[in-house]
């Protein structure tokens, strides 16, 4: 479903980190996709290429694939109406709740919104580390290259500098 056709209204545009190491990778990115674009009040617009990255923190596992979801959000989705439905999305693909950093099927989160900064104890926009992350800077690029980081640098420099440190690829569509 998503935004309805010829909707008018005020929306903001907001981006998804994706990420899946266990079980059909790239299946699980897809329907994710899938139920984010069906959800009420939210229209999927474009989708970074997908990479297959190192896993940070705890490294014995199998590597990600990773991928960043540009939306437009209705305005009156809020951001904790957001981080419900992304959290609703995990539980229905199957999600488990393991070790912090460990493996997952399908991790979602919610890395900007708007211009909106949250800072609470379970939701902080932008997500805190994204910025030093190759994994989130790199397919962010595809969408948002010019985007300035707090640092004033653009996510397309940001990116390029985290790709030199490796642990990166595209994926074949």
């Amino acid at each position: 479903m998503g935004a309805p056709e010829g909707r008018v209204g005020v929306s903001r545009t907001a981006y998804l980190g994706l990420g899946a190491n266990l079980g059909d990778r790239r299946g699980y990115l897809r329907d994710a996709i899938a139920l984010l674009d069906a959800a009420a009040g939210v229209n999927v617009c474009r989708l970074s290429g997908v990479y297959e990255t190192e896993p940070v923190g705890v490294t014995d596992q199998p590597k990600f694939l990773n991928q960043v979801v540009e939306i437009e959000i209705a305005d009156e989705v809020t951001p904790r109406d957001l981080l419900a439905l992304v959290k609703r999305i995990e539980i229905e693909l199957g999600r488990q709740r393991r070790e912090r950093w460990g493996p997952r099927e399908i991790d979602i989160d919610i890395l900007l919104i708007g211009e909106e900064p949250i800072r609470e104890p379970d939701l902080q926009i932008p997500h805190p580390e994204m910025w030093e992350r190759a994994f989130v800077m790199v397919p962010l690029a595809d969408l948002a290259p010019e985007m300035r980081t707090p640092s004033g640098e653009t996510v397309e420099e940001v990116a390029e500098r985290l790709r030199e440190a490796g642990g990166m690829h595209a994926e074949e569509a």
